[in-house]
Formats: C-alpha cells, structure tokens, sequence
C-alpha cells in the first residue's frame, strides 16, 4: 500500500508544526509558521489552535508566539504498569530536599539535549528554581555528564562531535578527549558533578535513575548555591543522591 493513500494531510501538518517548534523552542508566531512550512496562515492558525486547546503548545500572551508545552514530555515518561516515574520519583526527591535542604531536580534526556521534567524546590530562602520543561546541554552539567556517560563509547564520541561544546564558564570542559576521561570518572564513581561549569556560583551533583538492566531511564540531582556546596562536600552528597536515585530505580522495576 503506497504512502499516499494511507497518509493523513491534517495530521502530517500538525506534526510538521511540532516538528519545527522542537527546534525553536523560542518559539514561532503564526506567519513565521506558515512561511517555513509553505502552508497558508488559515491552515496554521486551525493547527496551532487546536493544539493549544489540546495543551500540546502554549502561547505567549505579549509575543503571541507558539511554544511547546510540557505535556508532550508526559507521553513519553518511563512508566511500569500503572505507576509513572515522577509518581515514584517525587516521594523520593521531596526526602533527599529535606535531608539536604536544597532544591531537587529530576530529568531525562532528549535527542541531544536535557529535559528537566519535575523538581522540589529547596527550602532556603535563596535557592534554584527552574521551568518544568527546561532543557540543558549534555557537557557542562552534572545530569548532562550522566548523560553522556550513560552512552556507548562509540555514541559518545559521535554526540561529543555533533553537539556545540560552548566554553559557558573558565571551568567548562570543551574537549572531547577531556569530556571522555569525565565520563569514564563518572562511571567509576556512581554520580557526575557541576563545579560551576554551567553558571558562575552554581553547583549540582547528579547520578541515574536506571532499569533492570541497567538502562538509563532518568537523571536526579542536587543544585545549589556554591557557597552552600562547596567541592569538599560533593562525594558525600555523592553518596546521598546515588542512594536517592537507586530507590527511585527500584520503585520502578515490576
């Protein structure tokens, strides 16, 4: 049976729109849209409509500009029968904040790219705090390096030479063969550090979330002010998150 006759032109146009806006995620207006997929602005804006009534995008109210929202992540979520990995996770990360006292984030990757998908807020009055849905780059960040780590060696060198190795701190690793020994540190020790490699003054300690075999299946990590987490305390907190991220991989398994 030939593609034309089993194909679904309304449907094709509204992952078209996906599509591109997963590669903005700036985010495009309605004309933007229509121009670079050569579709008219009518067509677009039933799209776009339907898939805000749907919660697939969002529209930002001043730029009018479409985004996509976070509900795409949430079909794609690890799930083991009927228990998802943020119903096992959050009881898990809202015990690791309160032994630590700071904020606690949980992500997975995507494509070349981190997706953070749930977070507990810390309790000091100066914590980190981000957007549900923020992505992050794979070699400047503690959950980025677990990434990383967590591929084939062969996979690895190939994303390390596809991926933009931007030096965003005096202390990013922005050489392959460097991001290679990092991730062979990362392996031997059970979780990776960010030793304000993403942002001056921010520091974070991250291990995996893994599946009965030892697949990944998430990221969970600790963020906080530098001042608050110095280098001296990253291998016992090392230690807490690796634990904190075990329990959530056992939650997980049937």
């Amino acid at each position: 049976m030939s593609t034309a006759t089993t194909s679904v032109p309304a449907l094709e146009r509204g992952l078209d729109v996906l599509e591109l806006l997963n590669q903005v995620p700036e985010g495009l207006g309605i004309s933007e849209l229509a121009t670079r997929l050569s579709l008219n602005k009518n067509a677009v804006f039933r799209i776009t409509h339907t898939l805000t009534d749907r919660n697939y995008l969002e529209r930002d109210p001043v730029t009018k500009r479409f985004r996509l929202s976070t509900r795409l992540l949430s079909l794609g979520l690890p799930q083991v029968g009927d228990v998802s990995l943020v119903e096992v996770a959050l009881p898990v990360m809202r015990e690791l904040r309160d032994a630590t006292r700071e904020t606690v984030q949980l992500g997975i990757g995507v494509g070349d790219e981190g997706v953070i998908i749930e977070q507990v807020s810390g309790l000091h009055p100066l914590r980190i705090a981000v957007d549900i849905g923020l992505r992050f780059p794979l070699h400047n960040n503690a959950p980025g390096k677990v990434i990383l780590a967590s591929q084939s060696p062969r996979e690895r060198a190939a994303t390390l030479t596809r991926i933009p190795l931007t030096a965003d701190t005096s202390r990013t690793l922005t050489e392959p063969a460097a991001l290679q020994s990092e991730c062979t540190r990362v392996l031997n020790r059970g979780y990776a550090t960010d030793f304000a490699e993403a942002d001056e003054g921010i520091h974070c300690v991250a291990a995996p979330v893994t599946g009965n075999e030892g697949q990944l299946i998430a990221v969970l990590w600790v963020s906080a002010p530098a001042k608050r987490l110095p280098k001296s305390m990253f291998a016992s907190l090392g230690k807490q998150v690796v634990d904190s991220a075990a329990q959530i991989s056992g939650g997980l398994q049937p």
